[in-house]
């Protein structure tokens, strides 16, 4: 490319019409584009060529890693013991640990008496379950909506609370510690957290409780869920 001075980029004659300085603009930026752009653009490239590569090869990893996984993986009642809880004459349902089962709230008008109706249709002792609905809703409705949800399990034998607080500090996660500061929950031993749109089987806890009676060293046990939308109107794309 021939070299051009400095009168060539910015001649004397720009103070001429307007006219003259829109062609003496476009006639400079012919003169530099080229320079400029051409290795922007290849840069632009090469990044878009290596984000392609890496993406690619992380596809490949993870259907290394799936693949393996699915083949030589152990289940979890591989890995770890399980075995059913069974009764005990002598002692009747206190052989069963006692369970608190936590459910956070907040302005689910639409999806409460689904999640509360499946954590009281629970398949567990009445005796060692305690449902623990922590509503941190704003609008006063919905909140007395989940409130007589909750009085008409009650009247049905099923030991539920309803809590509320002047607050929302921490949200979600500051809302179920703070449940966890009731005294009866002093007494029970494990504590399971659905969501609010959760609609957990009723044999839920007699398949993840025996993981934690019969392995000390485990703290939590995180179980398979899925989408169900079917209730639901569908939302056009």
């Amino acid at each position: 490319m021939d070299r051009f001075s400095s009168t060539t980029l910015f001649p004397d004659t720009l103070a001429g019409t307007r006219d003259d300085l829109t062609e003496q603009w476009t006639i400079i930026w012919e003169q530099i584009k080229a320079p400029l752009i051409v290795p922007l653009l290849r840069i632009a490239v090469f990044l878009c060529l290596l984000m392609s590569i890496l993406l690619f090869i992380e596809r490949v990893y993870m259907g290394i890693v799936i693949t393996l996984v699915k083949m030589f993986g152990r289940k979890p009642d591989k890995r770890y013991k399980w075995e059913s809880l069974k009764d005990d004459v002598e002692i009747g349902n206190s052989c069963y640990p006692m369970v608190l089962v936590q459910i956070p709230m907040y302005n689910e008008k639409e999806v409460y008496q689904l999640s509360i109706g499946a954590a009281c249709g629970l398949s567990w002792p009445s005796d060692r379950i305690i449902i623990q609905v922590l509503d941190d809703s704003t609008d006063p409705i919905i909140k007395n909506l989940v409130s007589m949800e909750c009085q008409r399990w009650a009247s049905k034998g099923i030991d539920i609370k309803y809590e509320i607080r002047d607050n929302r500090n921490g949200y979600k996660a500051g809302a179920l510690k703070e449940g966890l500061k009731h005294p009866y929950v002093k007494q029970c031993d494990y504590v399971a957290i659905f969501d609010a749109d959760f609609q957990p089987e009723p044999d839920f806890l007699w398949r993840t409780i025996p993981f934690l009676v019969h392995n000390p060293q485990l703290g939590l046990v995180q179980a398979r869920w899925k989408f169900d939308l079917c209730d639901f109107p569908r939302i056009p794309a």
